[in-house]
């Protein structure tokens, strides 16, 4: 584990576009995070609930109140840790089927844009928060990018993530100018990486190195069975007792991560 504690370092996993292997990539980094020796917790923002149930927590997912949809709703009455579930690699804070009407109802509420920011002022006890967003930019998402101002971009190696990624951007433009803040793109992986690559595959990977790599690390996530019966086993790939040669690739990533927070990972 961490030998110093401060405040958890925020991540937000990010992209409307569906998909793009969004969820995995978010169960991944925390995973390959958590492996490094880092605490984690992990946020379900997504009202689907697809990383909730992908841990394994169908139960949570539809729980009686209180539960993440009730803590948006009053951030200053619920306690955050009461929440959590405790994985075997990180902690969750599931979504429930209650946050499709989120969208809604905090359209009008006052600070309906923060009260992620209000909900995790008090966690203590991690190193890192890594925040997964519903596929679309609506005000779920929002509260995700103003809590966690440290974007990791899932995409996939198509023509249309041109699209989708040029309307994230303009979306972080808004907020910025908005709320006063900055949020920073911090690493763009390219999941489902198949090959031998068709053209457009080759052509999206020089257009995302072209694009990102003199600012921000790109990394290719080559499609794997293995990732995929992860995924399905409820764990990352670090728990799951099967080699995969994309170890590698989330291990540079989550080295990456600890860089930025100023800490010193420790290998397991």
């Amino acid at each position: 584990m961490s030998s110093e504690r401060s405040e958890p370092y925020p991540i937000v996993v990010s992209n409307q576009k569906g998909g793009v292997g969004k969820t995995t990539v978010a169960i991944n980094a925390a995973g390959a995070l958590a492996y490094r020796g880092a605490d984690v917790l992990v946020v379900d923002l997504d009202p689907q609930g697809y990383l909730t149930t992908g841990v394994g927590y169908d139960e949570a997912y539809t729980q009686e109140p209180p539960s993440l949809y009730d803590a948006l709703t009053d951030p200053g009455e619920h306690d955050v840790s009461a929440l959590v579930y405790e994985h075997d690699e990180f902690d969750v804070l599931p979504a429930n089927i209650d946050m499709f009407n989120l969208e809604q109802e905090l359209v009008s509420a006052m600070r309906g844009r923060e009260r992620l920011s209000m909900l995790l002022e008090d966690v203590e006890g991690y190193d890192f928060v890594v925040v997964d967003c519903p596929p679309s930019l609506g005000i779920l998402t929002d509260n995700a990018l103003l809590a966690c101002p440290n974007l990791l971009i899932p995409a996939e190696a198509e023509d249309t993530s041109i699209r989708a990624l040029d309307l994230l951007f303009k979306q972080i433009d808004t907020l910025e100018d908005n709320y006063g803040t900055s949020i920073n793109e911090r690493a763009l992986v390219v999941s489902n990486v198949d090959y031998p690559l068709d053209g457009e595959q080759k052509g999206m990977l020089e257009w995302f190195d072209d694009t990102f790599a003199d600012r921000i690390p790109v990394y290719e996530l080559r499609s794997r069975a293995a990732i995929k019966r992860a995924f399905n086993a409820g764990v990352s790939m670090f728990a799951h007792d099967e080699d995969c040669d994309q170890r590698e690739v989330l291990l540079d990533l989550a080295d990456h991560f600890h860089e930025l927070a100023g800490r010193q990972e420790v290998a397991r």
